[in-house]
């Protein structure tokens, strides 16, 4: 079955740049019609989804974060990776990768999820 791994640095200072970088097991992250997400949960706070990257390798963003989020992708490694500039304490939340089919994007069920990493925002 397929899993997922999450893997970065848990602290970044304000103003760089948070990259973190999804590895996917069990199944080719171009595979069928998943699309690779990026989704944070802040303190106290729901869901937020980020992104996604597709299976043939177009993005789309949460128009609250476009400007600052990019989502690419390692076919070789079977990778996505995430990269946030301009990071705040506002930014500070566990982070999640998932595969969800487009239907599921969105939910908190469905798909195949990573264990989530915690990043806070800090000097």
């Amino acid at each position: 079955h397929v899993q997922l791994q999450v893997s970065g640095p848990g602290l970044v200072k304000p103003s760089l740049t948070l990259s973190l970088t999804c590895t996917v097991s069990g199944d080719s992250i171009t595979s069928a019609y998943f699309w690779c997400s990026w989704i944070r949960r802040p303190p106290g706070k729901g869901l937020e989804w980020i992104g996604y990257i597709t299976r043939g390798g177009n993005s789309a963003y949460n128009p609250s974060l476009k400007s600052r989020a990019s989502i690419s992708r390692d076919t070789a490694k079977n990778q996505f990776t995430l990269q946030l500039m301009s990071v705040t304490p506002e930014d500070t939340a566990v982070y999640y990768c998932a595969r969800v089919l487009p239907s599921q994007y969105g939910s908190q069920y469905g798909g195949a999820w990573g264990q989530g990493t915690q990043v806070t925002v800090s000097s």
